[in-house]
């Protein structure tokens, strides 16, 4: 955060490894709990002992303090209450700064919230400015996420090559004499990404009927002829930045109603792709998506139907791996060059499974440019 754009105080306390908000404000990644504030246009942390020298190399703001300059361990010592403690070392840092009043993020912890207003801190939750500057990537930030895409790619090759590799017997894709599984592919994707320095949550590799459920993870065997979602989104072990891309194979041969629904997400993708650019709405762009599959008889968001279109075109991408702005129903924000977001139409039948396909791409000025490069290949 820019210290000119904290028009008011602000806190924020938490671990920045897995708080998106603390790491962009302070560009430093801890898997404690430390704080950051804003106040009279400078930025500050305050961190424990151990991590005052570290952070004085790799915090991106004005100053770094220790929480024993406020003696810390010694209040806590003495009342045998650590909660409390902090909350005394925090309250005399913010009166320091001139800060008797702070905004702090919706999440902010409410115990600690309460123990400041005590000591005569006034807290109140708003919309974090961040949130705001997080929408428009730099070309750092592009670039980045770029990254993440190549490494994205390379473990969606991986699975791609054990599909390809495998063998049919009794209907079930087998590898190396055994039955190839869900949880196997997943295992492999996830090697290629630690071995590039990056890592993952719970993969996608979801067969058969069972991958008609969006979120899904997919388990056991593999069958033959079946369709097979493959959704993967890794992030930087250091910076953080997640890609995201989904393809769907079929190991064999699809069913005539398998290839019109691939055929038609297809369309329905390039169609959103052709119509994102500054100025128009998320809602805009899953409307061209909408229009398609209602077209060919199939339900979406519009229609509030269980089966079909089921979920949105798309969403933001950076420090988290959903976050605004939406292409969706919902998604009235007004795209803006510099925005990363997904574009994943999907149909999804009970009795058949699910196809989705999803590239990541940047806003631009007059369309969008797709970070994606990987081809989009039903059959293997």
């Amino acid at each position: 955060m820019a210290s000119e754009k904290c028009s008011t105080p602000v806190l924020m306390v938490g671990k920045s490894i897995d708080n998106a908000n603390l790491y962009y404000a302070t560009g430093f990644l801890a898997p404690d709990s430390f704080a950051y504030v804003c106040a009279e246009g400078k930025s500050y942390v305050m961190v424990s002992s151990m991590e005052r020298g570290r952070a004085e190399k790799e915090a991106k703001v004005d100053r770094v303090i220790s929480d024993e300059e406020y003696q810390y361990v010694e209040k806590m010592k003495s009342s045998g209450d650590p909660d409390g403690a902090y909350a005394d070392v925090l309250a005399e840092l913010l009166r320091d700064l001139a800060a008797k009043s702070v905004s702090v993020p919706g999440n902010f912890p409410l115990k600690l919230a309460d123990s400041l207003r005590s000591r005569g801190i006034e807290v109140t939750p708003a919309e974090m400015q961040i949130e705001e500057a997080r929408l428009l990537k730099t070309k750092e930030e592009v670039a980045m996420i770029q990254k993440a895409q190549r490494v994205n790619e390379k473990g969606m090759a991986r699975a791609e090559s054990l599909l390809k590799k495998a063998t049919v017997k009794d209907g079930i894709l087998h590898y190396r004499g055994k039955p190839l599984t869900s949880e196997q592919i997943q295992r492999e994707i996830e090697v290629v990404f630690v071995k590039n320095g990056y890592e993952t949550t719970d993969s996608i590799v979801a067969a058969g009927p069972g991958a008609a459920d969006p979120h899904f993870t997919g388990a056991g065997p593999i069958p033959a002829n079946e369709l097979v979602v493959v959704d993967i989104f890794p992030f930087g072990k250091k910076d953080r930045y997640f890609a995201d891309m989904t393809r769907t194979f079929v190991r064999g041969e699809p069913t005539k109603k398998m290839r019109e629904m691939y055929d038609l997400v297809l369309k329905a993708q390039e169609a959103a792709l052709a119509a994102i650019k500054e100025g128009v709405t998320g809602k805009s762009v899953d409307d061209k998506v909408c229009d398609i599959f209602e077209k060919h008889g199939y339900g979406t968001p519009r229609t509030k139907s269980q089966t079909g279109y089921i979920h949105s075109t798309g969403h933001g991408v950076g420090l988290e791996i959903h976050e605004p702005p939406r292409l969706s129903q919902t998604g009235t924000k007004t795209l803006k060059a510099g925005m990363v977001v997904t574009v994943e139409p999907g149909l999804y039948l009970p009795d058949v499974g699910g196809v989705r396909i999803e590239d990541i791409v940047v806003v631009m000025k007059n369309g969008c440019k797709n970070l994606t490069k990987y081809p989009k290949e039903l059959i293997l």
